[in-house]
């Protein structure tokens, strides 16, 4: 009998989720906190156990066997707060003769590689969840699919914007448990998140709490931009005699991957066209917060003040978008984890998003938070698409397709070039 909750909201994994457990013993649902696994996990479980409960967690440490004991499929909540229940699950589901769909783990960080002692190749199959995308929350129509452009599926839309419904969104963010609450409730949530993460008392963190906010605001500050570690660490003042040291350098990366394995921030890398260009490798990535109103929140920002800064306005819209795009590329069975990727060159090219599939097929997409820009974004795009296709020999395939994501659009359509305009109010997986 699943475990779904009354409220429950369907989410674009959940089809993802259901098709893993048909192939693996076991399916592990890592992603930002408050995102949703949970309710996710219990819809496809029959029983479930939360190491997040100290009482359950004192138990397991006695005897292991009571984590897995249970209805089948059976959810383990917050798996990483006992990393010993990855290797028991792996080994739970060896004694099976590999069944299928047996276990299905959550977790809101990633454990120390040193606690485990399996990778769970085979076995366990990892999924990736974020918050809710405006096609999940209810606020895009999703006429356009992102999958479908790779097949050449495209129909003009009509939808309608207004710029302060864009803001509020931004600042909700994509929380489900900010769905029915109002603007000014909901503007709590992502503060509560920032206040949560800095102030627990984890010690895998490689800074204090003061330390530990100053590097997000940072990041928010530079959100957008391929920021350095250098950068960060000046504004850390990890600084010695007016210069950035080695030690300075090592506490900034250090940082990064903390945030990074707590699903708060993601890189995103750079592409190029031949799959094995060293400039995928050179180009530094660029990182985005998992939510645009964690960004919001960190720098202070409400609805009110972000329509009156078109620039801030712009960038964070690019971090919806790039949410968004990530979400629904991630629902793809031709995607990889690191399909969504960025361009630039030394020409001063730059792209915003490149979607590259496991058979060589890509789109390009550049974001624009007015439909004024569009003509701007068309260039880029087109250019992109000239430098591609410029060496023969290489055989680089044609673009799928070519998009301008917008703002405040007011409807989807395609251009004489081919590039499609399209709002992000009207994008679906």
């Amino acid at each position: 009998m699943s475990l779904q909750p009354k409220d429950y909201r369907p989410r674009l994994i959940d089809s993802v989720i259901t098709s893993h457990m048909e192939a693996f013993g076991a399916v592990e649902v890592a992603g930002t906190m408050w995102s949703g696994k949970t309710w996710t996990s219990l819809s496809h479980a029959d029983s479930v156990s939360r190491l997040g409960n100290p009482a359950t967690r004192q138990m397991a440490e006695i005897a292991l066997g009571t984590v897995l004991d249970g209805e089948l499929p059976r959810a383990i909540d917050e798996w990483q707060e006992l990393p010993e229940v990855w290797d028991a699950v792996r080994a739970r589901i060896d004694e099976s003769d590999g069944r299928r769909g047996m276990y299905l783990l959550t977790g809101s960080s990633r454990p120390a590689k040193k606690k485990v002692k399996h990778t769970g190749s085979g076995r366990i199959s990892r999924l990736r969840m974020w918050p809710m995308s405006l096609a999940e929350s209810g606020h895009s129509s999703a006429d356009v699919s992102l999958s479908g452009l790779f097949e050449g599926a495209f129909a003009p839309c009509e939808t309608r914007v207004e710029i302060r419904n864009l803001a509020e969104v931004i600042c909700r963010g994509g929380w489900p448990g900010a769905l029915e609450l109002s603007p000014q409730a909901a503007a709590l949530i992502p503060t509560q998140y920032i206040d949560t993460l800095v102030s627990a008392e984890d010690e895998d963190a490689p800074e204090g709490e003061s330390d530990l906010r100053r590097f997000l605001q940072s990041l928010a500050r530079n959100v957008g931009s391929a920021v350095t570690v250098d950068t960060l660490a000046r504004d850390m003042g990890y600084i010695a005699n007016g210069e950035v040291k080695e030690a300075g350098r090592l506490r900034v990366r250090r940082l990064l991957e903390y945030f990074k394995n707590r699903f708060v921030v993601d890189a995103l890398d750079g592409w190029d066209a031949p799959i094995r260009s060293p400039q995928r490798l050179r180009v530094k990535p660029r990182y985005d917060f998992a939510d645009p109103s964690l960004m919001m929140a960190l720098l202070g920002v409400g609805p009110e003040a972000l329509m009156q800064n078109a620039q801030l306005f712009g960038q964070a819209f690019e971090q919806l978008c790039l949410r968004d795009i990530r979400i629904y590329a991630s629902c793809m069975p031709e995607c990889t984890a690191d399909s969504v990727r960025y361009y630039r060159d030394a020409d001063g090219l730059e792209v915003d998003a490149v979607i590259q599939l496991r058979d060589g097929r890509w789109g390009a997409i550049e974001i624009k938070l007015s439909e004024s820009k569009v003509a701007q974004a068309e260039a880029s795009l087109l250019r992109l698409r000239g430098k591609v296709q410029a060496n023969p020999a290489a055989r680089n395939p044609e673009p799928s397709f070519m998009m301008v994501l917008v703002g405040n659009g007011s409807g989807a359509f395609r251009l004489p070039s081919g590039v499609c305009v399209v709002p992000l109010t009207a994008l679906g997986a």
